[in-house]
């Protein structure tokens, strides 16, 4: 049987870590992430966890002990967020390559200059070409529930690729929220014991992620651009077969009174909660509205963005990260290409704000979806706007 706590989110995560019964933890501490490591290091200290937790002097150090531990058959977690997570950025891609189905929890941070610690997706739009599976979280139960999925679906024999489960900083990390505990029992029934079938034996010598000269990296790295692809049919089947247990789905793509919306605003993260309150503000006005939420972002899942949005006659594409220099967001980037050959598809009109921590309001959500009504009369003359900015 579940049971309901208030629990703060990062805490409630390291439950799910600890229910999964992982062999190896290495993490370095960095906010907002920093509650993660310190309640895992807890938990093994007095005896709750039977792991081992390596205590490392950074975070490059951090997914490097992860690499060896996973590539010897180890359950392995970690957790970063930020300047941390660049400072690993080299390591991720061996992790990838390698085939190594670690787990990552990320406390999403901008990144500096300036020196800023609260959340924006600047640290995950950074990593999204690492060759990882990467899924975002809402709210704190789906915090929990995702982090037992990103080890099933990493070490799903069809997949074995790593996965980071995106939360973000302080708007989800710290926040104490009413959250389901799965019992040991479902967990176990869910999330069979670890075998990894490409174990180093010392006994059976291998070499693993050597030198490759040009005549075969590029075969190399189409195998992995297929295994990733691919894990799009078993991520689907695990989020599946976890609903089937607990009553709660996911999709990589999830829609909020979307069916008959002429307008879509589409976001990612905790800010998604936000944003159904505009939506439904603007209902009751009478104005056909909706939202898409975008959980799975890589592998981006085209066919589901497709479908979900055929109907509109207006995308808004909501960021938290700025690619500079260019046409606004990554994510609002990756829906026009995602979208260039569809017939017929919405307009694209596209927002950045929410970036270094700063709150993003039902009323702000409410302008763009008015903005979004305007683009059906005049294409706009930019090609994003920047949310929030005084003036």
């Amino acid at each position: 049987m579940s049971k309901r706590v208030g629990m703060e989110v990062s805490v409630a995560l390291t439950e799910a870590v600890k229910l999964a019964q992982v062999d190896v933890i290495a993490a370095y501490p960095i906010t907002p992430q920093t509650h993660i490591p310190e309640s895992l290091a807890e938990k093994v200290a007095n005896g709750e966890l039977d792991c081992e937790y390596i205590c490392v002097e950074s975070e490059h150090s951090a997914m490097s002990a992860c690499l060896g531990s996973s590539a010897a058959g180890a359950r392995t977690f970690t957790a970063s967020a930020g300047q941390g997570l660049e400072l690993m950025h080299e390591v991720l891609y061996v992790a990838s390559a390698m085939r190594l189905p670690v787990v990552m929890a990320v406390a999403n941070r901008a990144l500096s200059a300036p020196l800023n610690v609260w959340g924006d997706h600047s640290d995950a739009m950074a990593t999204r070409d690492v060759g990882w599976i990467q899924i975002f979280s809402e709210n704190g139960q789906e915090a929990f529930d995702l982090t037992l999925c990103s080890f099933r679906i990493a070490e799903h024999p069809d997949v074995l690729i790593p996965v980071m489960m995106h939360l973000d900083g302080f708007h989800l990390s710290h926040m104490v929220e009413p959250i389901f505990l799965e019992d040991e029992e479902l967990v176990n029934k869910f999330l069979p014991p670890y075998k990894y079938p490409y174990v180093l034996d010392p006994d059976k010598p291998v070499t693993l992620g050597a030198f490759t000269p040009p005549i075969s990296y590029t075969e190399a790295k189409k195998a992995q651009e297929v295994a990733l692809c691919q894990s799009r049919t078993t991520i689907k089947k695990v989020w599946k077969e976890y609903g089937d247990l607990t009553g709660r789905y996911y999709n990589p793509v999830e829609s909020y009174c979307a069916d008959d919306a002429e307008i879509l605003l589409l976001t990612m993260g905790s800010f998604s909660e936000t944003a159904t309150l505009a939506v439904d503000k603007l209902r009751e006005e009478g104005k056909k509205v909706g939202l898409i939420r975008l959980r799975l972002w890589r592998p981006f899942p085209f066919e589901e963005l497709r479908k979900a949005v055929k109907k509109a006659k207006v995308l808004v594409v909501f960021d938290r990260c700025i690619s500079f220099g260019g046409p606004g967001g990554p994510v609002s980037s990756e829906v026009k290409s995602a979208l260039y050959s569809s017939t017929p598809k919405p307009r694209v009109i596209s927002f950045v704000g929410g970036l270094g921590g700063r709150d993003v309001f039902p009323q702000d959500f409410e302008n763009m979806l008015n903005q979004g009504f305007e683009a059906l009369k005049k294409k706009p003359k930019e090609e994003f706007q920047m949310i929030g900015v005084r003036e």
